[in-house]
């Protein structure tokens, strides 16, 4: 009997696993990402297609706690003055876009559907409110959480939480059932348990872990970070807040403890099981039934609400100051619905606002606007790629200095400060238009250009230059420039940045005036350090560096004549060890 018990226990998880093993690896391998194959496993698994799994609520529920473990990691790489220093962009772009998007697709559903306000409302509403799951997740696989576009969004997410609470206060006032609950006392419950969560977490978290830490064991601290997302969760969902939300507060509180990490690889295993687990439930929640009888207009509304949303997004952004590309690639972010609408739709429902068949619809239409999302932003990132926006970024024509710095990243930045520190008239050019964008933000000119065409370097001003500095890191391209300046301004001293020895070695051949190894200083700097904090005396320390110094450069010398091993008794190598069992080697 315990065995059969178990088996039907294990069961449904082994179909979970086996179903996400299979799906997740084949459509990354297809370049269509993760999250759509959590969804489309989630699809196959589910009522509507085999039937293995029946009570998707249940398990959509529990799988929030993916989201909710997610928004608590995200919090704890995001210190309070951050999160303060984005209160502008919280209730100024959140509180904008979410106005906005809900007026529009109102209007949307009722002049284009046909809906009565009420239901146009409800609507709109719950299509307004983005995936937190779908985005972030797509956030953190590029590594864009911390970008400045991508605390944008973060801002917006947060923003979108907030609303919980007063859309669900609409709803209950819309609700001819519903109507004689107070919302206000809701709000007032709300804030009073968002400020205890913030209490909590600031004055009693660190105390809390410190305790759990003298146990020296791993287990009791898994279980108090573990119980401090719950219990985070748990506050806020009893308010009527999104659970997610309480989780990233509780982080952002936790960001600037010594057990920051700990906690963080503790939840981690956690948060990317539970994370695959929610995707999949949101799949099995798709009623292909409803697709089928309603397929026409479920498509009519998520075009219309898709183009909707995406106008007012993109609309914002520019309003914002965002650049095209910037709004654009916002846009593709935020054309979804969330998982919040499936609690705004069931709450309507409830409330007599909305009808189960429109609950059915509206619902199908956001699950399908959250499977598209990936597709959309891949598309989306095909064509930003195909054609870079060149807003605000002027090409290079006319100019004249009397240095010409080809390539501005972090190599070229660095030297520029040493000749404007004497007031030389620069000529700079680069080739990424986001990179002279953000130079301009700093007070630099940088001009559009491709340092190995001719035309370029002559509208760049190389004809008149003192000296050209080649500072890009692709090792071809700057030979190639190496050669159109030696044949064609013979006026200009070449500077140039070389990537490794192997290049070095190219650019001494090809007679430049200097090159410099991109790493090799500062490797000596830290080599000089690493004796330093040894105890050795500075005199000491200054002949090894001048020791090393003159070694390289006699083998680069050699290998210049040579190939790439010539100089090797330059190198100072530790002594090869005799075997252990004393027996000299042979």
């Amino acid at each position: 009997m315990a065995e059969a018990g178990l088996g039907q226990t294990i069961g449904p998880a082994i179909v979970l696993m086996g179903a996400a093993v299979v799906a997740v690896p084949l459509f990354r391998r297809l370049g269509l990402g993760s999250v759509l194959g959590y969804f489309s496993a989630g699809v196959l698994v589910g009522p509507s297609v085999i039937g293995l799994f029946t009570d998707t609520a249940s398990i959509l529920h529990f799988s929030e706690l993916g989201v909710v473990m997610f928004l608590f990691v995200i919090g704890l790489e995001l210190r309070p003055f951050k999160l303060w220093a984005m209160r502008g962009q919280i209730f100024g772009l959140g509180l904008v876009q979410v106005a906005a998007a809900i007026a529009a697709l109102s209007l949307t559903g009722m002049l284009v559907f046909g809906l009565a306000a009420a239901v146009g409302f409800i609507a709109g509403a719950g299509f307004v409110l983005s995936s937190t799951a779908v985005i972030m997740s797509v956030l953190q696989d590029r590594g864009e959480i911390s970008s400045r576009e991508g605390q944008k969004s973060v801002s917006i997410l947060l923003f979108e939480d907030l609303m919980i609470v007063p859309l669900l206060a609409v709803v209950a006032f819309l609700s001819p059932l519903l109507q004689e609950q107070p919302g206000w006392m809701d709000v007032l419950l709300a804030l009073g348990a968002l400020l205890l969560l913030l209490g909590v977490s600031k004055w009693g978290l660190n105390p809390f872990f410190a305790l759990l830490a003298r146990a020296r064991t791993r287990e009791v601290m898994t279980a108090g970070a573990l119980l401090v997302v719950l219990g985070a969760a748990l506050l806020m969902a009893g308010a009527g807040l999104s659970m997610a939300m309480g989780a990233f507060f509780a982080g952002v509180m936790l960001s600037s403890s010594s057990y920051r990490h700990q906690i963080e690889s503790d939840i981690e295993p956690f948060r990317g099981l539970l994370m695959g687990l929610f995707f999949m439930a949101v799949g099995m929640s798709l009623d292909l039934t409803v697709v089928a009888a309603e397929w026409g207009l479920l498509l009519a509304m998520l075009v219309a609400f898709t183009i909707t949303k995406g106008a007012v997004v993109y609309a914002v952004a520019r309003l914002f100051g965002g650049s095209n590309h910037q709004a654009l690639h916002r846009t593709s972010m935020f054309l979804q619905g969330g998982e919040f609408a499936f609690v705004l739709y069931a709450a309507a429902t409830v409330g007599g606002v909305i009808d189960p068949r429109e609950n059915a619809l509206f619902t199908t239409v956001v699950i399908f606007s959250m499977a598209l999302t990936p597709l959309l932003m891949i598309a989306a990132d095909r064509l930003l790629r195909s054609e870079a926006s060149m807003e605000g970024v002027e090409a290079a024509s006319d100019l004249s200095g009397r240095v010409l710095i080809i390539g501005f990243g972090r190599f070229g930045q660095i030297a520029s400060q040493l000749l404007l520190s004497k007031g030389v008239h620069l000529s700079v050019i680069d080739m990424n238009p986001d990179r002279i964008r953000e130079a301009g933000r700093f007070g630099f000119k940088v001009f559009f250009g491709d340092g190995t065409r001719l035309d370029t370097l002559h509208h760049s001003g190389a004809d008149s230059a003192e000296a050209l500095l080649i500072c890009i890191n692709d090792p071809k391209a700057a030979l190639q420039i190496v050669e159109l300046a030696q044949h064609e301004f013979p006026q200009a001293k070449i500077l140039v940045r070389s990537y490794d020895r192997g290049h070095a070695v190219d650019l001494i051949r090809a007679g430049v005036d200097y090159q410099i190894r991109e790493t090799v200083e500062s490797a000596y700097m830290m080599g000089a350090e690493g004796l330093r904090a040894l105890g050795y005396a500075e005199l000491d320390v200054e002949a090894a560096a001048d020791d090393v110094r003159r070694r390289d450069n006699e083998r680069l010398s050699e290998q210049v004549q040579g190939d790439a091993m010539s100089g090797l008794d330059h190198l100072h190598v530790w002594p090869i060890p005799e075997p252990l069992n004393g027996v000299p080697a042979k």
